[in-house]
């Protein structure tokens, strides 16, 4: 018997949804919601799910927790669906668990003060052929649209020895790939004794970790890609060549606004460097459309990003305006502007995979298989393979043709 855990938004949700699962503890009937707070629709989404739960299983206990709670505790408490509301430090406790009582509904304190960034032992990801592993935690950045430093707190990171230790274990227990997840993880180690930064701990896990077969990061900010991660992109062939960049707009000015501290052409300079490392990186990056007082001509310099940048994997967010951020104050875009915005900006996004696609056919490439005959090669490009594989595999395929979305395997 153990709680259900549904769960939205980042990796680190995922990996602490796992974490929940074992403070939580065998428990008959409860749902636990771990929400994310990035947008408006998020939190929406967050709403109806608690609602249709409610509906289909009355009897159920329902557990709210996550960036939302964190952010809006009285918005979930105030729904008389919910049982009871959990703060994003206060999910992870298995002494709050074992403590939950009808006498106080709502349990969140003030995340910026929490300390620590001691991570807690899993044994996997339900459902996951890859692993997330949490190195860091929290945002000590203040950009103007983004509520989520008030819902994880300021950064703190997982020492070293904690984090490897972590991967053995995983690798261990037959996994092969293991992603680093955070808030931001490339401010890695800046409050740890001797302020290892992210590029050392890829090599130390990678040096005692040498059955690990994969190692990925998730999204990072290439204004603090430290001399180590970059050569570790150079020279470690286990260092997926994927990175995700949080990159936000293509316009400077925009960048400013958002309190960015990269400029356009700092961004696509790292693309390049990095691609004269590793010639076969692909990028991704995430592009906000419809920031405050963006103008055609401003929006036009992030449609140009993605190919300055050649990104392939673009992750588009229509502005959502965050009660109580900055930005919320700005002069605001027209929602129906947003709307197209977003659609031509994710036009350009599948154009570019297209190209992408098309450039790996007859291609030969190493995978990593998934749920319902899918795989994933090195540059993190789904596949569809041509027969069903159990998950968790690593086979060599050729790549026969795509469908604009997805590779498919001959």
């Amino acid at each position: 018997m153990s709680v259900d855990v549904i769960t939205f938004g980042c990796r680190l949700n995922t990996y602490e949804s796992e974490v929940i699962r074992r403070a939580a503890g065998a428990r008959d009937d409860v749902v636990v919601v771990n929400t994310c707070a990035v947008t408006a629709e998020a939190v929406s989404q967050a709403r109806q799910t608690i609602r249709k739960i409610r509906r289909a299983r009355p009897a159920a206990h329902i557990v709210v927790t996550g960036c939302a709670a964190q952010t809006a505790p009285k918005m979930f408490a105030d729904m008389p669906e919910v049982d009871h509301v959990l703060g994003n430090a206060e999910k992870l406790s298995g002494e709050i668990w074992a403590g939950l009582g009808p006498e106080k509904k709502t349990i969140v304190d003030d995340i910026m003060a929490a300390g620590g960034g001691g991570s807690r032992l899993i044994e996997g990801i339900d459902g996951h052929t890859r692993a997330f592993v949490q190195v860091q935690n929290g945002c000590d950045h203040r950009c103007t649209f983004c509520i989520i430093p008030f819902g994880r707190g300021n950064s703190r990171s997982v020492p070293m020895d904690e984090v490897v230790m972590q991967v053995r274990r995983l690798v261990d227990n037959g996994y092969r790939e293991v992603v680093l997840t955070g808030v931001d993880i490339t401010s890695y180690g800046g409050a740890l004794s001797g302020a290892p930064k992210l590029g050392l701990l890829v090599k130390q896990i990678l040096k005692t970790a040498p059955d690990l077969q994969r190692l990925r990061l998730s999204s990072i900010d290439s204004v603090e890609a430290d001399a180590n991660l970059l050569d570790a992109l150079a020279s470690e062939t286990r260092l997926m060549p994927h990175l995700h960049l949080s990159l936000q707009h293509g316009d400077d000015v925009i960048l400013k606004r958002m309190k960015r501290r990269h400029s356009r052409a700092a961004a696509i300079k790292f693309c390049t460097d990095v691609r004269r490392l590793r010639p076969n990186v692909v990028f991704g990056g995430d592009i906000i459309a419809g920031f405050p007082t963006e103008s055609e001509e401003m929006f036009a310099r992030s449609l140009d990003l993605v190919e300055e940048c050649g990104l392939t994997h673009l992750h588009v967010f229509p502005f959502s305006a965050r009660p109580g951020t900055p930005a919320a104050r700005m002069p605001q875009v027209a929602p129906v502007l947003i709307k197209q915005r977003a659609q031509r900006l994710r036009a350009c996004g599948e154009a570019a995979l297209c190209r992408h696609l098309d450039g790996e056919i007859g291609a030969t490439r190493r995978v990593l298989t998934e749920l319902e005959g899918r795989a994933r090669t090195e540059q993190f490009t789904q596949v569809r393979l041509s027969a069903l594989v159990e998950p968790g595999v690593m086979l060599d395929v050729e790549i026969a043709g795509h469908d604009g979305r997805q590779l498919l395997a001959a």
